[in-house]
């Protein structure tokens, strides 16, 4: 049933709390009954960012019943899934149930999609109290429903890729896409290929914006990890031309293993991590004239425009909005030919 009512495209209309975007507002209206431009999707399973996973993991003492109860509430009393320390969401799995007369996305109903948009501006309610999840997963089985607006965005799942693959891949697709457009204009602007740091490689963004670095013509390549066993992991992959190990939160152990492994500083720094403090460590690494991408919601960006002014690095640092034409095609094509990237995805989501 559709609403005969004003609607707007942004999803202003499903805000409770005043005049703001949904991903401001403090609650959202969830009722199931379409706006005219609106989708309804039957949901099956959410993918919580991972910075917001590990504070909630963090926060409750590693207790999965918590964190169960702590989700629940949050989407019960918000009427989307945000935390409300880390403001990041994640995504969503479904099937179309209902397509508004007005809706511009292209979906049909019986359509098995991925949400491209933030949890944290999507109106959301969960049947089930989220029974079937461990509780320390990323991925969410659940039963709920959930609404998109004409402004949202939404891919239909691959048939040639499971859909916890899929699932995991369009959850960080943005990543890739920035990254290849960075060391392209990198390379157009200096004419050379330039040597590309990635924080946290190993994981679902960092994977994915290690190939695409290399993809895109990079000069050299080198994943940071903080551990020795996702060092291994990495080289096995053979996704990088060097692999160091260094806690991405130490400013000078990731300046140092950087100047190690190249003798210098990276010309394009990609931070990947899913914990705080990392800022300055980018920054170090850097070299003047060189590009930051933030595609971390654990970062703090007054942290980084501070720390940068506070050390005179002339770097420019732009925020991974986790939107780019094309970011899920581009995202899987990866997946597909770049079998590296393939293999850390399926360690993660067998």
């Amino acid at each position: 049933m559709a609403l005969d009512l004003a609607a707007d495209p942004l999803g202003l209309h499903r805000v409770l709390d005043g005049a703001l975007l949904p991903q401001a507002a403090r609650r959202l209206d969830p009722r199931p009954e379409l706006w005219p431009d609106e989708v309804r999707v039957r949901v099956e399973r959410l993918n919580l960012d991972a910075a917001s996973l590990h504070q909630l993991r963090q926060a409750h003492d590693d207790d999965p019943d918590a964190v169960r109860a702590a989700v629940r509430e949050i989407i019960a009393s918000r009427g989307k899934m945000q935390n409300p320390v880390t403001g990041s969401g994640g995504m969503l799995l479904g099937t179309v149930e209902e397509v508004g007369p007005d809706s511009p996305l292209g979906l049909e109903v019986g359509d098995r999609i991925a949400s491209l948009v933030s949890l944290t501006l999507t109106p959301l309610v969960v049947h089930d109290a989220l029974a079937l999840w461990d509780g320390r997963s990323e991925q969410v089985p659940c039963s709920g429903h959930a609404i998109l607006f004409g402004r949202s965005v939404a891919a239909v799942l691959p048939d040639d890729l499971p859909e916890s693959l899929s699932l995991a891949v369009m959850d960080v697709c943005g990543a890739p896409a920035l990254v290849r457009r960075v060391v392209t204009q990198h390379r157009t602007s200096y004419a050379k290929d330039p040597v590309v740091l990635v924080l946290g490689a190993a994981g679902k963004s960092g994977s994915l914006s290690v190939a695409a670095a290399r993809e895109a013509g990079a000069g050299r390549v080198v994943g940071l990890v903080p551990t020795r066993q996702e060092a291994h992991q990495l080289e096995q992959a053979d996704l990088c031309d060097d692999v160091v190990v260094a806690d991405a939160r130490e400013p000078l152990a990731v300046r140092d293993a950087v100047r190690e492994a190249t003798g210098g500083q990276a010309d394009v720094t990609v931070v990947c991590v899913d914990v705080p403090d990392c800022e300055g460590g980018a920054i170090l690494a850097t070299a003047d004239g060189g590009t930051i991408v933030f595609f971390s919601m654990a970062t703090s960006f007054s942290a980084a425009a501070l720390g940068a002014e506070g050390m005179a690095a002339d770097v420019t640092m732009l925020i991974g909005n986790g939107f780019v034409p094309g970011h899920s095609d581009y995202a899987l094509h990866l997946v597909r030919s770049v079998p590296g990237v393939r293999s850390l995805f399926e360690r993660r989501h067998p």
